[in-house]
């Protein structure tokens, strides 16, 4: 399910239910044409310098597969811009799948360059219940949205519709036997994808010399905490969020100041 729109419409009460329903369906639905190009182009510009810095860093590690990066994005500008993670519509349809009162807990991208290669299928969590042979209904989202278009030659995120309600082998018995496949979803900036983390996906590879960013920022059930991918918010900024940030970010680290950051990522396990 897609839904168009300008960055001034907000979508009525039905196509928020669609959007849902399509969520609960595939495992995934996207709102085209949603956020601002002008403000994506000004994360692209602040990530870049990010992206090489991380490279520098710890670009050895390679936990995501060669040439591609997870790289957690600082809360501040422009990244700390509600107009990103209190979207009304986006909120609308993350608070259907995953209820009331949800928690923010992560702000962050995944970027292949070339040379970057197909990661092994897998889920961005594992079961709550991992005894159960039955999935349990949404409990942690990704809301995802590309810093520039994402075509079959950059490395398109591709997933397979449903599986996010099945067991990982009942999933990967499906994909073998070519019952399910997995598809491309290729998105303009300003496109957003909400998706349930545990429909089976994999990166492909970027064969473009330009980076191709990805942004995640995670909701969960109320009483989820995950502290790997965690946002660390500055003390500083506290005063200047909404009630509604403030109650979304509340499992979140206060800081003292952003410059005093671990050497390394936090969230090294991430395929389940």
């Amino acid at each position: 399910m897609t839904v168009n729109a300008t960055t001034t419409d907000r979508y009525s009460k039905s196509e928020i239910e669609s959007l849902t329903e399509a969520a609960l369906m595939d495992g995934f639905c996207i709102l085209r044409n949603h956020f601002s190009k002008t403000k994506i182009d000004a994360w692209r510009e602040a990530f870049m310098p990010l992206l090489h810095e991380h490279i520098e860093r710890e670009g050895q590690l390679r936990n995501r597969g060669s040439a591609r990066y997870y790289v957690t994005l600082p809360f501040t500008t422009p990244f700390d811009d509600p107009h990103f993670y209190e979207d009304t519509d986006i909120l609308a349809v993350v608070e259907n799948l995953v209820g009331d009162d949800p928690v923010l807990c992560q702000l962050a991208t995944d970027t292949p360059l070339i040379g970057s290669d197909y990661q092994d299928i897998h889920r961005d969590a594992p079961p709550l219940f991992p005894e159960l042979t039955q999935e349990t209904p949404p409990f942690q989202l990704a809301v995802n949205f590309p810093l520039v278009d994402v075509t079959p030659e950059n490395g398109p995120f591709e997933v397979a519709r449903g599986t996010h309600m099945l067991t990982k082998a009942e999933g990967m018995r499906l994909l073998e036997s070519s019952e399910v496949s997995l598809e491309p979803v290729t998105l303009q900036a300003g496109d957003v994808m909400i998706r349930d983390v545990r429909g089976l996906h994999r990166g492909t590879p970027n064969r473009t010399d330009v980076p191709r960013p990805m942004v995640v920022i995670g909701y969960s059930r109320r009483w989820l905490n995950r502290p790997e991918v965690s946002i660390r918010v500055p003390r500083q900024s506290l005063d200047t969020l909404s009630e509604r940030a403030r109650r979304l970010l509340r499992f979140n680290p206060i800081v003292e100041s952003l410059d005093d950051k671990s050497a390394t990522e936090v969230y090294q396990a991430f395929a389940y």
